[in-house]
């Protein structure tokens, strides 16, 4: 069974060009959300295995809906998304129980190793 991944960012085409590598890669994108309040509302709404989420974005940030999801679920499994230069929210998103993080521009092999190693499936 894939394991079932929540993508989280503001930008559409991130959304899909994340999507892609993923579902290339074996897993299921079992949901999309361009912002934290969103990401929040469809991780209650479908409980993925893993979420990939990107720090800046508007309504709510990354950080915030990382302390909200982890709150609703202690064991939400999430990875975290930032641009160069933001390290000081890659530390506030490891405090707060992200399990790792990629930085953009990424290369697609770390987005598949950033998802297995947080899930801890090396298939």
């Amino acid at each position: 069974m894939a394991l079932r991944v929540l993508v989280v960012d503001d930008l559409a085409f991130m959304r899909d060009a994340i999507s892609d590598i993923l579902v290339r890669d074996g897993f299921e994108v079992a949901g999309e959300a361009e912002n934290g309040r969103a990401a929040l509302d469809r991780y209650r709404e479908i409980r993925p295995d893993v979420v990939l989420m990107d720090i800046t974005m508007p309504v709510m940030d990354g950080i915030s809906a990382l302390r909200e999801i982890r709150r609703f679920d202690p064991s939400a499994v999430v990875v975290m998304c930032s641009a160069l230069g933001q390290q000081h929210y890659i530390i506030r998103a490891i405090h707060l129980g992200a399990k790792d993080f990629v930085v953009k521009p990424f290369r697609p092999e770390r987005i598949v190793s950033a998802v297995r190693k947080a899930t801890k499936t090396y298939a």
